[in-house]
């Protein structure tokens, strides 16, 4: 929808993946192949990937203090069903999680929340308010209060509706 910076890190899946509805066009991007191949997705695995997707965007509205959209299967409930390893680099010691082959995507997104987590990034990471739209975008605001995936979109039409309710 709007033309962004991409979330930091591995939060850019999560965005990306999110973002593959565009709700005011009905347009969903995991309709198709070239939708689906940065995700690594077959079309027999497109419902669950849309599955995926809508808990993230409810817990994505959460972050931004709005509602869930609509019933969503919780998204702690998937991520449970995610197989992650730890991984040890043998010359430093030091450890991160790695998705498991045997759910690539959502080990990919619950690899991506685990590292959001360890660095604080995890809640800037939001969906905008508007209900025509609930596009992921990171909250770059330096009060983290963001509304809205762009000012000049969403964000002008919210303000002139409350101009004319007035």
């Amino acid at each position: 929808m709007s033309e962004r910076v991409p979330a930091p890190g591995d939060l850019a899946l999560i965005e990306a993946l999110v973002n593959t509805l565009d709700i005011e066009t009905g347009t969903d991007e995991l309709d198709t192949a070239a939708g689906r191949a940065p995700f690594g997705l077959t079309e027999s695995e497109a419902p669950a990937a849309r599955e995926l997707r809508e808990s993230l965007r409810a817990t994505l509205l959460a972050h931004a203090g709005h509602p869930a959209h609509r019933e969503t299967t919780p998204l702690g409930e998937l991520l449970s069903r995610a197989p992650l390893l730890i991984a040890i680099d043998p010359t430093d010691g030091t450890a991160s999680l790695e998705p498991a082959a045997e759910a690539p995507l959502l080990s990919r997104v619950a690899s991506a929340i685990a590292q959001s987590l360890v660095t604080g990034t995890w809640l800037r990471l939001k969906a905008c308010e508007a209900p025509t739209c609930h596009w992921a975008y990171y909250d770059r605001s330096p009060a983290g209060r963001g509304r809205w995936c762009s000012m000049a979109v969403c964000g002008a039409r919210a303000k002139m509706r409350r101009y004319r309710a007035k």
